[in-house]
């Protein structure tokens, strides 16, 4: 299998080089350690410290200070290679966590048109349930559960929960995992904060059920056809800003938690330095 190059540089000239080159290496550890344990991917992520110099071969994650309303945070260049955008917000670390996001997204499906049968989804009393029929759901393997409050950590790096592709297994399978850190426990269900899109089959439209804010019931959406390049980026037209609109952060005592254990690495590297004098 031939290994994909995937490159995170800053172009805001706001983010500092130790904590590019830990988010990088965290990232890193991701694709090489976990990903690979539920889906064929063969990848490294390194930190490219200048944004003028993207090598041959390599997927930039570019970090940026905005983004217009009608782009989400997957693109294409012309030759159709995928690359990604991810939005740096002074004194926030939600950047680390999209840029995983991002990531693993464009590995699993790199042209973003990737679609995958299953049993279809409704929203019945607020309540998102198994519905008649079949869909085929667009694989975009973080939306369903990339609230903040679901990610993980990699050497106090913050990273997206993505799920596995026991996702779509038309019933729950005896010791299936169905996302990485197991916040998903069955097929299909999407996580408050994330959301899932499909092509309708009676009208061949795209549908989503968009689940952004945690304190207000599911929301079924017919979003009509795709248009314009390819269905993730259809999608996330559609859907990247109202969904990063309605974030909610995590709780103040795990942001202190994993702010001190990244002190605690800090301050043992430095410690470990004096060794080697």
């Amino acid at each position: 299998m031939l290994a994909t190059k995937v490159g995170l540089v800053d172009t805001t000239g706001t983010v500092d080089t130790q904590t590019m080159a830990a988010v990088a290496a965290a990232l890193n550890v991701q694709v090489t350690r976990d990903l690979p344990k539920y889906w064929p991917v063969s990848a490294s992520v390194s930190y490219l410290a200048d944004p003028k110099k993207i090598p041959q071969g390599v997927w930039p994650v570019q970090l940026v200070e905005s983004l217009p309303p009608d782009e989400g945070g997957f693109h294409m260049t012309r030759h159709h290679q995928p690359y990604a955008k991810v939005i740096v917000t002074p004194g926030s670390e939600e950047w680390a966590v999209d840029a995983s996001h991002e990531t693993i997204e464009m590995l699993i499906d790199p042209n973003g048109n990737r679609l995958q049968t299953s049993n279809s989804i409704k929203i019945a009393g607020g309540k998102i349930q198994d519905g008649t029929g079949r869909f085929e759901y667009l694989v975009e393997a973080c939306d369903p559960c990339e609230a903040d409050a679901y990610t993980y950590t990699i050497d106090g790096i913050a990273v997206s929960d993505f799920i596995t592709p026991h996702f779509y297994d038309p019933n729950v399978t005896p010791d299936a995992r169905y996302s990485f850190t197991g916040a998903v426990q069955h097929p299909r269900q999407i996580l408050p904060g994330g959301y899932i899109s499909w092509v309708d089959p009676a009208t061949n439209e795209m549908q989503q059920i968009l689940w952004v804010d945690p304190d207000q019931p599911p929301v079924l959406r017919n979003l009509g056809q795709a248009t314009g390049g390819s269905l993730r980026l259809f999608i996330e037209s559609q859907t990247y800003h109202e969904s990063r609109e309605k974030r909610v952060a995590l709780k103040p005592e795990v942001k202190a938690e994993r702010a001190a254990y990244r002190e605690a690495l800090a301050s043992a590297a430095k410690a470990r330095a004096n060794h080697y004098k």
